[in-house]
């Protein structure tokens, strides 16, 4: 059975991240939609695959739902880390600033949920670039 976040762990999640890595001195733990992060949640849950191809959806849903006022890429990161570990997987993305860049091109849709899960299964995708 796989398990799923709730709205309230993903908001804990974005209170952690904000105090772990502060990158902009305005950076706020302020939920701007609840509904956002429920409808992520529920496509995780819809997403046709196996826990990778869940994880997939739930990054990009997150990262692209913008549900919080600060941090959602860390957020989006650090749920989908542990949405795999509550799994019984593990996250194939090295430990590497550079992958900041990834996050920036599954916001702007640069990416779809097939690269973004070879991504987080085996640490591969094509650069992002503006």
């Amino acid at each position: 059975m796989v398990w799923y976040p709730s709205i309230e762990k993903i908001i804990e999640f974005n209170v952690l991240s904000l105090s772990v890595v502060k990158a902009k001195r305005a950076d706020a733990a302020k939920v701007l939609s609840r509904a956002k992060i429920s409808v992520t949640i529920a496509s995780c849950m819809e997403a046709e695959g196996g826990v990778f191809v869940k994880a997939a959806v739930l990054l990009k849903g997150l990262v692209q739902a913008h549900a919080f006022a600060s941090g959602n890429r860390r957020t989006a990161f650090l749920v989908t880390k542990y949405f795999l570990v509550r799994n019984n997987q593990r996250l194939g993305v090295a430990d590497n600033p550079e992958n900041a860049k990834v996050l920036l091109g599954v916001r702007e849709n640069h990416y779809s949920v097939a690269e973004i899960k070879e991504w987080i299964e085996h640490g591969k995708i094509k650069e992002f670039k503006r």
